[in-house]
This record gives C-alpha cells, sequence and structure tokens, in this order.
C-alpha cells in the first residue's frame, strides 16, 4: 500500500465530511434566520408568568373535525364563553379546554426559544386561534350509527383542578339518552398525562362505541430539514420502529386513500416527533391491542396531519355495564434519561427511540452517557466534551502509537524516498518496487497515517449526532463568548470579531469564519507539518490545501464539534511530537553505537595421517 492509497483514504475522508457540509447548509441557514427572527420579536412576546396557566384566547367556532372512522355526535351548543381548566407542574404549563376535551395550550417551563433568559417559553401545543394548532384529544365514534358521543363543540363539566401532580380531574358529559362519558386525566411531575377513558350504559338497549385518542396538527410544523435526522411521524408498533416524513406520509395517503399508516399491535407508542420535542400516545398496559393510524388530510386545501390510538374493534356496553380504554399522552421535552425512565418503568418499548440517533446508535448514545457522567462532575457540557476527547486518545493511544512512530521514520525515510524516485524516474514500476523494498528494510507502514484520520470518522458522526439531536447539549454553554455548543461559533473574522457593525453573514454564508474554525485549522496545519511531506508536488499541495479547506468546511459546524476536533488535533500534535522526539533519540543512539564485532571464523582442521 503506497502514497496513493493513503491519498485515496484521506481524499475519501474529506469528500465525506464535504459533501455532509453542503448537504446540510441550507438547512443551517433557514435555522439560522429562524433563530434571528425568534431574536427579532422576543422583546413583543411577554414570557409565561411561572405558576399560572398561561392565558389563551377564546376560540371561535370549531372547524369542521372528524374523529377516527367518522362520528354521531352531539349538535353545537349555543356559544357561551369556552371554559378552561389549568395544568401544571414542575415542567409543564397550560390548560385544557372543555370544550371539545382538548389538551391546546403548553409551554414547557424549562426551556426557551433562545438563549437569552427573557426569551419566551418553548410552547409545544396551541389552540385553533393561533397560527400553528396543535393538540391532543380524547373522544368516541358512534360504531352503532345512533349512539350520541361528545363532539368538538360539545362542553364537559370538570371535578377538581387545577389539574396537577397526584391532583387529577375528571371530566364528564351526559348525552341525555342514558350514556354518561368520563374522561380522568392524571398528570406526573414530568410530561406524561394519563388519561382513563370510560362510558357507562344505563339505557335498557346495548350501544356501540369506539374510544380514541389522537394528536393532531393542522398545519405542517417547520421542519430543520436536515437528512440525519427524522422529523414527522414516529413510533414503535410490533416492536418496529416506524418513521414518515411529512412529505412521504402526505404521498403515501394519497396513494392509499387512507391512512399513510395503519397497524395493529399490543401496546407500542406513536406521535409526532420534532428535533428537540415529541407528542406520541401509548396504552397504559403495554399488553393492550390497539390501532394506530398516521394520518393526512387536506381540509380547505390546508394540510391536516393525525396520529391517533383506538381499540382495534368497537366496544360494545351493555345495559347497565361500563367499558374503558387508557391510554398516556406524552408531551415534552426528549431528555434522553427521561425517555429512558419511561421506557423501563412503564414498558414502553423503544421510547427511547424518538431520538434520532441514527444509524450510529450503538455509539452514539453511549458517547451520551459518558458526555452527561462528566457533565455531571464538571458542570459544563463543553468540559465534558475536552475530557471525553482525551479519554478516547488514551483508549487509542498504542493503536495511534504504532501509526505516528511509522509516519515519523516515514518522515525519516523522505531523502531517501526521493533518491529512489531520481534514480527511477524513467521506470516507475522499478521505484515502486524499490520503494517498497525500503519500506520493508526500514519496518515502515506508509499507509498508516491515514489509521488516526479513518478512526476520527466515526467518532465525529457520533459525536455530531450527540451535539445535533440531544437536548441536553441544546443551549448548553461552554467558556467566553460560547453559550451553545449545538450552534455554530458567532464570531467572524469578517467583521474583525464584532469590531465593524454589520452582519458579513447578510451577505453569504461563505462569510462566515470564527474564532475557534480559524483555531482548528492552525491545529491541523501544524498536524500536517508533522507529518511526512508526500514525495509527489501534486499530493504536497493537496495537503497543503487541507487544513485551508477543513477551515471554511467547519465553519458553520457546532462549536462543540469543531472545539473537540481543536483539542483532538491539539493532543496528536502532542503525541506526534513526543514520538518525533523519541525516534530522534533512538536513532542517535543507534548511530553512536559502535558496530556489532564480525565473528570470527573457526581454523580449518588439516587431515590425519
Amino acid at each position: 500500500m503506497d502514497q496513493k492509497r493513503l491519498l485515496a483514504a484521506i481524499a475519501l475522508s474529506v469528500g465525506i465530511l464535504l459533501i455532509f457540509d453542503l448537504w446540510n447548509r441550507p438547512a443551517r441557514e433557514a435555522e439560522r434566520a429562524r433563530q434571528a427572527e425568534i431574536a427579532a420579536t422576543q422583546q413583543a412576546a411577554a414570557p409565561a408568568t411561572p405558576g399560572a396557566a398561561v392565558p389563551v384566547p377564546v376560540p371561535p367556532t370549531a372547524v369542521a373535525n372528524q374523529a377516527p372512522g367518522g362520528a354521531t355526535t352531539a349538535p353545537a351548543p349555543s356559544r357561551a364563553p369556552e371554559q378552561r381548566v389549568a395544568l401544571e407542574n414542575a415542567s409543564l404549563q397550560g390548560s385544557i379546554g372543555l370544550r371539545g376535551a382538548r389538551l391546546d395550550d403548553l409551554v414547557l417551563r424549562r426551556y426557551r426559544e433562545t438563549v437569552r433568559p427573557d426569551s419566551p417559553l418553548v410552547r409545544l401545543f396551541a389552540p385553533r386561534t393561533e397560527a400553528n394548532p396543535y393538540f391532543a384529544q380524547w373522544g368516541w365514534t358512534a360504531a352503532d350509527g345512533r349512539t350520541v358521543v361528545p363532539g368538538p363543540d360539545t362542553d364537559w363539566t370538570v371535578e377538581g383542578g387545577p389539574l396537577g401532580p397526584n391532583a387529577p380531574v375528571t371530566l364528564r358529559w351526559d348525552n341525555g339518552q342514558g350514556q354518561e362519558f368520563r374522561i380522568r386525566l392524571e398528570l406526573d411531575d414530568e410530561y406524561m398525562v394519563t388519561a382513563r377513558q370510560s362510558v357507562r350504559n344505563t339505557a335498557a338497549e346495548p350501544i356501540q362505541v369506539l374510544p380514541w385518542a389522537r394528536v393532531r396538527r393542522e398545519t405542517t410544523p417547520q421542519v430543520a430539514g436536515f437528512f440525519i435526522l427524522h422529523e414527522g411521524f414516529v413510533g414503535v408498533l410490533n416492536g418496529r420502529l416506524v418513521e414518515w416524513t411529512y412529505k412521504d406520509a402526505r404521498a403515501e395517503a394519497e396513494k392509499r386513500r387512507g391512512p399513510a399508516v395503519e397497524q395493529e399491535s399490543p401496546g407500542g407508542w406513536a406521535g409526532f416527533t420534532d428535533k428537540y420535542w415529541l407528542a406520541a400516545l401509548t396504552p397504559v398496559e403495554q399488553s393492550t391491542q390497539v390501532r394506530t393510524a398516521y394520518r393526512h388530510s387536506g381540509e380547505g386545501g390546508q394540510d391536516r396531519w393525525q396520529v391517533d390510538m383506538a381499540t382495534p374493534a368497537p366496544q360494545t356496553v351493555a345495559a347497565g355495564a361500563e367499558a374503558t380504554l387508557a391510554t398516556r399522552l406524552f408531551a415534552g421535552a426528549k431528555e434522553v434519561h427521561t425517555l429512558d425512565r419511561y421506557e423501563g418503568q412503564l414498558g414502553i418499548e423503544g421510547f427511547d427511540k424518538a431520538i434520532d440517533f441514527g444509524w450510529f446508535y450503538w455509539l452514539t448514545k453511549p458517547f451520551f452517557y459518558a458526555l452527561d457522567w462528566l457533565f455531571r462532575i464538571f458542570g459544563n457540557f463543553g468540559v465534558a466534551i475536552l475530557v471525553f476527547t482525551f479519554g478516547l486518545k488514551l483508549a487509542f493511544f498504542p493503536l495511534a502509537n504504532k501509526a505516528y512512530i511509522s509516519m515519523a521514520r516515514m518522515k525519516t525515510l523522505a531523502p531517501k524516498m526521493t533518491e529512489v524516485r531520481e534514480r527511477y524516474k524513467d521506470d516507475p514500476a522499478k521505484a515502486q518496487a524499490e520503494m517498497m523494498a525500503l519500506y520493508r528494510s526500514e519496518k515502515v507502514n506508509p499507509a498508516s497515517g491515514c489509521l488516526p484520520i479513518l478512526l476520527q470518522i466515526p467518532v465525529f458522526f457520533a459525536l455530531y449526532k450527540v451535539l445535533f439531536v440531544t437536548i441536553e447539549m441544546r443551549h448548553a454553554p461552554f467558556f467566553g463568548w460560547i453559550h451553545d455548543l449545538s450552534a455554530p461559533d458567532p464570531t467572524n473574522l469578517f467583521n474583525l470579531f464584532g469590531l465593524l457593525p454589520f452582519d458579513p453573514m447578510q451577505l453569504s454564508s461563505l462569510f462566515h469564519m470564527p474564532a475557534w474554525a480559524i483555531a482548528m485549522g492552525i491545529t491541523m496545519y501544524l498536524q500536517f507539518k508533522l507529518n511526512p511531506t508526500p514525495p509527489d508536488p501534486i499530493q504536497a499541495k493537496i495537503f497543503a490545501w487541507m487544513p485551508l479547506i477543513f477551515t471554511f468546511m467547519l465553519a458553520s459546524f457546532p462549536a462543540g464539534l469543531v472545539i473537540y476536533w481543536t483539542w483532538n488535533n491539539l493532543l496528536s500534535i502532542a503525541q506526534q511530537y513526543w514520538i518525533q522526539q523519541m525516534d530522534k533519540k533512538r536513532q542517535t543512539r543507534a548511530a553512536a553505537a559502535p558496530p556489532p564485532p564480525k565473528p570470527v571464523a573457526a581454523p580449518s582442521k588439516g587431515k590425519k595421517g
């Protein structure tokens, strides 16, 4: 294996990163624009007052609202002001609309839109009076075609309130024909709402109803658009991860003229995932057989999306009997330990897969655990990244040592290699054979230099995933000007790091050269200077340009990733420098040592006689 193969390996690595950067650059620019828009408008948005229900305007007449499978619903009552019951715990704050039994007002108390402390709290659910309605709802379908069931305009009465940990509420509605519908809601201290739907039949005849729960979006949300991040429908049904983007779900629903996905399964979960947030349904008992559907409709020319969970068949409720369905709604942040705890305590299979750890799940999630453990020790995720990188260096030290020793010897062989090329410049095959003989005699592997680079590729992508998809890294500060490790370094060489009063990024995203990217480029240049210079002039020029290429390429990457790369380069430089010094001492000792004595030939013995 010669220098050409080494060059090919490095070129492949650069190509992967370059394609990765170009693919994701438009999405990063869209996210940057979204954050700028939030920052520009946040002064006008007053943050929610902790400890009080978020005020929600009284919604107008509800839009036509098809429940799963159709429904015979109660006629719309007179339009009195809607009543609401407050909801609050340490993580959530909002209210439930008693008209239609909708949880359509929910903010996350521990998360804000930007890093600024006066930024608005993140809103997860919003009512139909807002621009992007998003809500959860519980109800029934009249499977027998005659039972009057509660509809989207039904006004429920409430017992108890506000809803909070150890403070359940019960919604009640009587259809006046012998059936009473109840929804008992319970809230834990984090993000889980338990809904126990029941219908009691006091009439003389049996009824058939289909209980259901659903999460509904009445607009298509703005997605980050990264190919390494899934946003849209997500769930684990029959032990299998089922993911559909909004675009693909629309196409499939139009093709099937029905739900994009419809499956029966024992237990499981399904919902909508955003980059950091999740709203998902799951039965309370994971042995419960349920039918889950991903739906799309184009009501009024507007895309509407729905995940619903229902019993596989209608429930027959005999006279004097009662039928129930118990489901849970997760509505909150995709915190790794929280999802793990729900998965373990409630038996929700694969609930941690709501976080898109990707193909390197086996590597990415352990990386997160390691970083999170270090964060709990040092109190800073940036420091955790530095310590974690140092630990990786120690783990790979023996393997990297062999590579760097070989590279150090390659550097000392450079004059001899140049001499061989000059001597056999008219005979490339002979030159190659002589160089391979030289490598063997000096015990040098010319391709060993690519090993440290190749080892970094899966580590790089796994760490990128951790920084990109885990909410624990969102708005996590480092030191100085880095207030969010998951976002690009905000400084810029093209305005002299803020001394000039303009934003070069308004001209083009290419005009972004932050301080940490420059530091990374410098360390990469120094590392390449320690490597043996390729004897081929073209290869040497390519290697010389690589630090500059990587500097521009990583300029728009998350600051935490660039800090990792810079620190990793510094550790590699220290290791290479130490090995080269040790190799020089070895060569000095070898040169100063006296040559071994030549063996003395034994005297020959004459013949007898």
